[in-house]
């Protein structure tokens, strides 16, 4: 019989970072190989728009979000929301992103943080655009905000938080983007959330390079290792890969709003 031919979509990638430089073109093969139809790359900072631009330019798998992150503080200025207001208004996005709070790492001014976070916030809003949300120590903070808000939709990344932040999240129409971390054993909430939740809120996504999954763990993570990811939550749900997949890049295709 013939080998069964998946579509995912692998909602995070930072796939212009310098550590692809290398074998960029055979990177993107081996995703190609994997199944990966669509590759969601989100900004970090302002320098990285260009580069974002020019992958979508010359992949038609890439889909760009562009944002600023908030581990990225010291390269970001108040003036840069104007640039990116200006630059979506000339550049295809699926989203506003990466954006969120982290509170994390000490040395990361709250305030400013919350500042860019709720201008850009805003600015999604505006353009009508998802938003793909950093929360670091900050879950509930970050919930709170977009539910003040209002009107917004979009993805948490990376999701570490409790069944309760989960369910808050679904009640305002999020989804959890998950990847590398719940492929290992000891990731036993991860592992009951994902298994549980409703797949319509379900992303994944890789987080490359970071965050590799249990059986590449040390390795630069890329997006043809989803496929791990992908195999672990279809064995906790229950039920094959194949469903799986296409239940996740609907998802993906519905919130992002690509062809």
């Amino acid at each position: 019989m013939p080998r069964t031919v998946l579509e995912l979509t692998d909602s995070h990638a930072h796939i212009d970072d310098a550590s692809f430089a290398p074998d960029r073109d055979a990177m993107f093969e081996r995703a190609r190989d994997a199944g990966i139809r669509h590759i969601v790359v989100p900004a970090i900072d302002r320098a990285s728009w260009p580069r974002i631009a020019a992958l979508a330019a010359n992949h038609a798998c890439v889909l760009p979000a562009y944002g600023m992150h908030p581990m990225y503080l010291d390269e970001h200025r108040p003036g840069h929301l104007d640039v990116l207001t200006a630059w979506l208004k000339t550049h295809r996005a699926v989203a506003v992103g990466e954006i969120g709070l982290d509170y994390f790492l000490p040395e990361l001014d709250v305030e400013q943080q919350r500042f860019y976070f709720q201008q850009q916030l805003q600015i999604a809003r505006d353009f009508d655009l998802p938003v793909i949300v950093h929360a670091r120590r900050a879950m509930d903070e970050v919930t709170s905000t977009m539910r003040r808000m209002g009107g917004l939709r979009g993805v948490v990344h990376s999701f570490s938080g409790s069944q309760q932040q989960a369910e808050r999240l679904w009640e305002l129409g999020f989804h959890l983007g998950i990847g590398g971390p719940v492929t290992y054993e000891r990731a036993q909430r991860l592992r009951h959330i994902v298994a549980t939740m409703p797949v319509e809120r379900l992303l994944l996504e890789t987080d490359a390079p970071d965050q590799p999954g249990a059986c590449h763990r040390g390795e630069r993570n890329e997006p043809s290792n989803m496929v791990e990811v992908l195999h672990v939550i279809a064995e906790l749900r229950g039920v094959s890969p194949e469903v799986l997949a296409e239940a996740t890049t609907r998802n993906a295709r519905n919130l992002f709003r690509f062809d």
